[in-house]
């Protein structure tokens, strides 16, 4: 009689927690509620078009400075490296075989006007004879002649002396243009000249400097057809500008401009040569140097500017998620086609007014529900930077 009533309460504490068993199946457990997700609202708008290119600097003049004569390098006049004036004295060549040149070509010039003046005299005496008959018309011939060939060679020797003093004066090798002259290529006491013009150094204007440049024939094509749909104004080759990047990361200070675009396509790499004018005040940039520059080419219409965290990549391509009107996330690929200021310039698959995840993107997936509220940079950036949790003692 007492174990029955013990096995009553037991048995109904077993059928309670049976049934409370058996509601929680029919429930289930508790759903999770929507992610929260920062958002922006896409826009189209303009932006610059720019493409991010690899260039090399080269000297805005560079002249060579040769041995014009024959002679033995006697001395230099300038220091290596520095900078040099147009006209400025850089090397001397042994003037004493030109100057005896010149003695002797003039010592032919007065031979020359003499026997010219002889002539002249003979021919002016024969010309009065020879109406009375007292010459011979073959006289009156060979002396005219003479006088002719003697004027002849009088100025044959005006010409030979120009020459001898031309070269006397190429003796002193000057700089041809305002720069920096370069190493000296030859020694003191070499025999330059002989038979060719020797290389004697070179002066580079580095004030301003070229930057040279690339420009794949699919990039400029693609940018022609943008143009004729009116997505893309190109601008006018004389005001497109180019900002340098040094190799060390940091920003050229000096803005260079467009000012050459070649009118055909190397055959060997299929694209085309561009070139753009750098100013230099400081000669912090050098002839020869490999520099990165963004080109700034005109402006993008109809373009959306997406924060560069928001855009995705996998092996389909670039992509976005977005939140629908249902609430419901939804992937949109799109074509990126570069970066300004940390944005992703965006020119296809998304439209205007799509709310695009910016932050807790991590947290979505396609076709799940997400709570959507306004990004903004600020939040997003202190968010990423949790406070440090305080150490115990």
């Amino acid at each position: 009689m007492k174990s029955s009533l013990l096995s009553t309460p037991l048995l109904c504490l077993s059928l309670l927690v049976l049934s409370a068993c058996g509601r929680g199946k029919e429930n289930g457990p508790p759903k999770m509620p929507p992610p929260e997700v920062g958002v922006i609202t896409a826009q189209p708008q303009s932006s610059p078009l720019t493409r991010d290119l690899v260039g090399r600097l080269s000297a805005f003049r560079s002249a060579d400075v040769r041995a014009r004569v024959a002679g033995v390098l006697l001395k230099r006049d300038y220091d290596e490296g520095t900078n040099v004036k147009r006209g400025q004295l850089l090397f001397q060549i042994d003037p004493a075989p030109l100057k005896a040149a010149l003695n002797a070509a003039q010592a032919s010039l007065a031979q020359a006007q003499a026997t010219w003046t002889n002539n002249k005299v003979t021919a002016q005496r024969v010309r009065e004879l020879a109406p009375k008959g007292y010459v011979s018309k073959s006289d009156l011939d060979n002396a005219l002649a003479a006088e002719r060939s003697s004027a002849a060679a009088v100025q044959a020797a005006r010409a030979n002396v120009e020459t001898a003093r031309i070269n006397l004066g190429y003796a002193n090798v000057t700089s041809p243009i305002d720069g920096r002259a370069g190493q000296q290529q030859v020694t003191e006491g070499a025999l330059v000249g002989n038979g060719e013009a020797t290389l004697l150094t070179t002066v580079d204007q580095i004030d301003p400097l070229y930057v040279n440049f690339t420009m794949s024939v699919d990039s400029l094509e693609q940018m022609r057809r943008a143009q004729s749909s009116g997505n893309v104004t190109l601008a006018d080759p004389n005001k497109a500008s180019v900002q340098i990047t040094m190799p060390d990361g940091s920003v050229y200070a000096e803005p260079g401009v467009l000012d050459f675009s070649d009118t055909t396509v190397n055959p060997a790499t299929g694209s085309v040569n561009l070139r753009a004018k750098v100013p230099n005040p400081k000669h912090g940039l050098l002839p020869g140097m490999y520099v990165t520059l963004k080109a700034n080419l005109g402006q993008q219409h109809k373009v959306f500017l997406v924060p560069q965290q928001a855009v995705q990549r996998d092996t389909v391509g670039a992509y976005v998620m977005t939140v629908g009107a249902d609430g419901n996330v939804v992937r949109k690929d799109v074509a990126t086609a570069d970066m300004v200021g940390g944005n992703w310039v965006i020119n296809d698959g998304l439209a205007a007014g799509d709310q695009v995840v910016v932050s807790g993107i991590q947290n979505v997936k396609a076709g799940a529900p997400a709570k959507a509220s306004p990004w903004h940079p600020a939040a997003s950036s202190s968010s990423s930077h949790p406070p440090a949790a305080p150490s115990g003692k």
